[in-house]
């Protein structure tokens, strides 16, 4: 292992740039930098491997690492866009980095990802200083895949073991991403059966959900609940919330935005379930894990909730689960897709 040329040297000023404590931001830089060196014992999962780069990209991590952290020294929001970039590329065609294709077609243009998925100019800035120093190595999937997990670390959550080896697919597919991603007006049973599609189940929908512990809706994705002329507004929603929100979107234009966690808007923490418990979900998606009225599958995510809202340590290690089996959906490996040079288009 070569653990020096890993390590990252963050100033208290970095942190406060970053609005995070000081002692907690370098306890997660010193996590990241373990993490880097534990990649070397070479976790192994669906053709993927953590050790993939050790010789022909060692520093991926690192670089990866830096421009995460710039990012979300700039804007602290980043960190849940990157995570939901790589959510998104993932439901379709598999963790391919085909959501980054550009095109009137592609997948980012899909009504689920326009005007809402976010990142791309973060990735591009990586993949740029990637190809300057391991030209045509590393895949625009894996950058997607790294950049999400760092910004999970960053916002105080888990550290996971990202699985690397995928390669870039060529096409995008608009439909797939019309069709396959879950959507927040969604019934619990309907988001259980997309999630069953790509190989997940009922457990990794409650825990991945658990994501909107960080990030940003548009009052377009949300409004479905307050009062409106058809609407006395939705009954499992909190009144004061309700309220809030109403004063928020009224008049606008359905892009202004508010905290999906309304608790702890810019922290990886258990408080996303504790709002689920007080009707204080922002999304119907959201608060429909625990309050909807479907019956077997409801009491299952309903005990799910219950259980993250008190023990945040089961919930940060079922996520790393999660993650990593979400991260290995339908990847291409060996001599299927490219290595793009560029993560926009296909070479």
């Amino acid at each position: 292992m070569q653990a020096a040329q890993h390590t990252v040297l963050v100033s208290k000023q970095d942190c406060k740039r970053i609005d995070m404590d000081y002692s907690h931001c370098r306890l997660l830089l010193a996590c990241s930098v373990l993490a880097l060196c534990l990649c070397s014992r070479g976790a192994r999962g669906d053709g993927l491997t953590s050790d993939f780069y050790a010789y022909t990209c060692p520093r991926v991590n690192v670089v990866v690492q830096q421009h995460v952290f710039s990012a979300m020294r700039a804007e602290r929001r980043m960190g849940a866009s990157l995570l939901r970039l790589h959510f998104h590329d993932c439901f379709v065609n598999g963790c391919d980095g085909s959501i980054l294709l550009d095109g009137d077609d592609g997948e980012k243009f899909a009504r689920p990802n326009k005007n809402s998925v976010r990142g791309y100019e973060v990735i591009d800035a990586i993949k740029v200083d990637l190809e300057k120093m391991c030209p045509g190595v590393v895949s625009c999937a894996d950058v997607v895949a790294l950049a999400a997990a760092y910004g999970v670390l960053f916002s105080g959550g888990p550290y996971y073991r990202v699985l690397l080896g995928r390669r870039d697919g060529l096409v995008a597919n608009q439909e797939g991403a019309e069709k396959g991603l879950p959507s927040p007006f969604e019934n619990i049973s309907s988001i259980v059966q997309k999630f069953s599609d790509v190989g997940l189940d009922t457990t990794d929908v409650v825990v991945l959900s658990g994501a909107h512990t960080i990030g940003r809706a548009r009052c377009a994705l949300f409004s479905n609940r307050l009062t409106s002329t058809t609407s006395s507004g939705d009954p499992t929603l909190d009144a004061t919330m309700a309220a809030n929100l109403q004063s928020l979107c009224t008049g606008g234009d359905g892009n202004q935005t508010t905290a999906l966690d309304v608790s702890s808007a810019d922290a990886f923490d258990k408080k996303y379930y504790q709002n689920l418990l007080t009707k204080r979900g922002l999304l119907s998606s959201d608060q429909g894990l625990f309050s909807s009225d479907e019956d077997v599958v409801a009491s299952t995510t309903r005990a799910l909730v219950q259980k993250y809202s008190v023990d945040g340590e089961q919930f940060f290690s079922d996520f790393r689960a999660s993650m990593v089996k979400m991260g290995s959906i339908s990847p291409l490996t060996g001599n299927d897709g490219e290595i793009r040079c560029k993560c926009r288009v296909a070479n």
